[in-house]
C-alpha cells in the first residue's frame, strides 16, 4: 500500500514538474498588456486577434498547415514503402533500417546545411517542396517505427492465406495488410504533421520568404520583440499538440482492442 502511494506522488510531482512551465506562462496568452508580466491586469483574446488579423501570423499558420499536410503525405508514403520493404529479410536490412533512423540522431543544423546545398545543386532552394522535403527527412523515422510496429503484430499466416485463395500481392495489401496496419500508418501520420509544426532549425536553412512558418514566424519574433502574441501562439501549439495526443490514444486503444478481439 505505501509503495503504491509513493508511486503515486512521484508520478503526480514529475507531471506536476513537466506542466509547471506551461502552467505558469500560458494565462499571459490572454492578458490585455503589451508585456509579458504577472498579475494580468484583465482577460482579453487581442492577441489570439492578432494572429488572425497580422499577415504574417495567419501567412505563417497557413504555410504551416500546408507544408504539414504535404510532409504527412510524402512521409506517410515513404516510411510504407520502406516498412514493407524491410519487413522481408534482405540484404543489409539492419543497415538499411539504422540508415533510415539517422535522422532522428544527426543535428538539424548539419542536416539543414546538407539540405541547403543539395536543393541550390538540384535548381530548387527557397521553395515549398525543399521545407517539405527538409520535413519529411526528420518525420520519416518515427512513420518507420510505427508502421513497422504494426506490421510486426500481423501474423504471415493471413496474408498466405490469401495468396492461396487466389489474390494477387497488391490486393493482398490493400486488403490484408493496410487494413491490419492502419493504426500504425495513422499513429505514423500524426507524428510527421506534429513533427513538421514543430520544426524550426531545418526550416530556416531551406525555407525562402515566403515559406514562413508558424514555429519560424515565433522564433523571429522572439530576436525582434517579446510579445504576448507569441504566448498566444504557443496556446495554439499545445492545443493541437493535445488533440494528436488525444487522436493517437484513441488509435493505440482500438489497435489494442483489436488485438484482443483476434
Amino acid at each position: 500500500m505505501m509503495v503504491r502511494l509513493l508511486k503515486s506522488l512521484y508520478g503526480a510531482a514529475t507531471v506536476i514538474f513537466l506542466l509547471a512551465p506551461l502552467l505558469a506562462i500560458l494565462p499571459i496568452a490572454f492578458t490585455s498588456s503589451s508585456f509579458l508580466a504577472y498579475p494580468i491586469p484583465s482577460f482579453s483574446t487581442r492577441w489570439f486577434a492578432e494572429l488572425a488579423n497580422e499577415d504574417a501570423w495567419r501567412r505563417s499558420i497557413v504555410n504551416s498547415l500546408l507544408i504539414g499536410m504535404g510532409t504527412t503525405l510524402l512521409s506517410t508514403v515513404l516510411g510504407m514503402l520502406a516498412s514493407l520493404a524491410l519487413r522481408r529479410r534482405i540484404a543489409f536490412g539492419s543497415i538499411l533500417r539504422t540508415m533510415f533512423l539517422l535522422p532522428m540522431v544527426v543535428p538539424a543544423v548539419v542536416l539543414g546545411v546538407g539540405l541547403q546545398i543539395l536543393f541550390a545543386k538540384l535548381g530548387f532552394p527557397n521553395s515549398f517542396a525543399a521545407v517539405i522535403i527538409a520535413h519529411t527527412v526528420v518525420a520519416v523515422p518515427f512513420v518507420l517505427i510505427s508502421i513497422t510496429a504494426s506490421l510486426e503484430g500481423i501474423d504471415y499466416r493471413v496474408e498466405r492465406a490469401a495468396t492461396s485463395l487466389g489474390a494477387s500481392p497488391a490486393k493482398v495489401f490493400w486488403r490484408v495488410t493496410l487494413p491490419l496496419a492502419m493504426p500504425g500508418v495513422l499513429s505514423g501520420a500524426v507524428l510527421a504533421f506534429a513533427t513538421s509544426l514543430d520544426e524550426v532549425v531545418l526550416t530556416l536553412f531551406v525555407a525562402g520568404p515566403n515559406q514562413l512558418t508558424l514555429a519560424r514566424q515565433m522564433f523571429s519574433s522572439i530576436r525582434e520583440n517579446i510579445s504576448p502574441a507569441i504566448v498566444a501562439a504557443a496556446f495554439l501549439f499545445i492545443l493541437g499538440t493535445v488533440f494528436l495526443g488525444g487522436l493517437l490514444a484513441i488509435m493505440h486503444k482500438r489497435a489494442a482492442r483489436s488485438t484482443i478481439a483476434g
